[in-house]
């Protein structure tokens, strides 16, 4: 489904993000990915992925440096090729209550959650451009579409997450570029470990599944949206959350 496709996934190692390249690569993608503090894991997952002959770059890239993102895409398109597919998974949260967040605090949670989706989204569409082809999958979170007990500054990073998939959307829709969303509820893993039982319960209680997901189910719907399978589909926000 996506054999021989370039694509780069931000947050590479994390729960979801590790779920997402072993998606990828089972479809025949390589892979480049992005870590901040998971280098073990990253190398570890690299190894697996290169076991099963596909390409894999690991590199450690700061979400909100400009310059590094912009060296890092060339690496990528001189190591692995053209990219195809780009996959916005980084992000950050911080649990605080409303009245105990400082200005720096809101600063880092719209920097790394807004800034590093600006930069690497431009680093990347441009060559999408100049080729006439491309797709971008944004992660967003149910935390930025419902009324939740989430931080403030967390929710409404993500809730921008929406408008960016819409703006861009249209604005490279021109160039055969497709934009789209993924908007995970409660998943395990994660920022699904700061969750306390009295709120694991009531997630359980207003689901519909009763239950959280797991990262491979939000996998499975980036790598469809990745492929040319879901070539009609675009400037959408789809919700993966077990029904709310």
């Amino acid at each position: 489904m996506l054999a021989d496709r370039t694509i780069v996934v931000t947050g590479g190692s994390g729960a979801i993000g590790a779920a997402i390249v072993r998606g990828l690569a089972a479809q025949g993608a390589h892979v480049a990915l992005t870590y901040k503090r998971g280098k073990e894991r990253a190398e570890t997952l690299q190894s697996e992925i290169t076991a099963l002959g596909r390409r894999c770059l690991v590199a450690a890239v700061d979400a909100c440096d400009g310059k590094a993102i912009e060296g890092f895409a060339a690496r990528v398109e001189s190591e692995l090729g053209p990219v195809d597919v780009l996959v916005n998974n980084l992000g950050s949260t911080q649990v605080l209550p409303f009245a105990l967040i400082e200005e720096s605090d809101w600063d880092e949670m719209l920097s790394v959650n807004l800034k590093g989706l600006f930069l690497f989204s431009r680093a990347f569409v441009r060559g999408m451009i100049r080729r006439k082809r491309g797709v971008i999958v944004n992660l967003g979170s149910l935390a930025g579409h419902r009324m939740l007990e989430v931080p403030v500054h967390y929710a409404t990073a993500k809730a921008a997450v929406t408008g960016f998939t819409l703006s861009l959307a249209k604005e490279v829709s021109r160039y055969g570029i497709r934009v789209n969303e993924v908007v995970p509820g409660l998943i395990k893993g994660g920022v699904g470990l700061n969750v306390t039982d009295r709120q694991l319960a009531a997630y359980n209680e207003h689901c519909s599944l009763g239950r959280p997901g797991r990262p491979e189910e939000v996998a499975d719907l980036v790598v469809f949206l990745a492929s040319e399978r879901a070539s009609y589909i675009n400037a959408q926000s789809i919700s993966i959350d077990g029904g709310i």
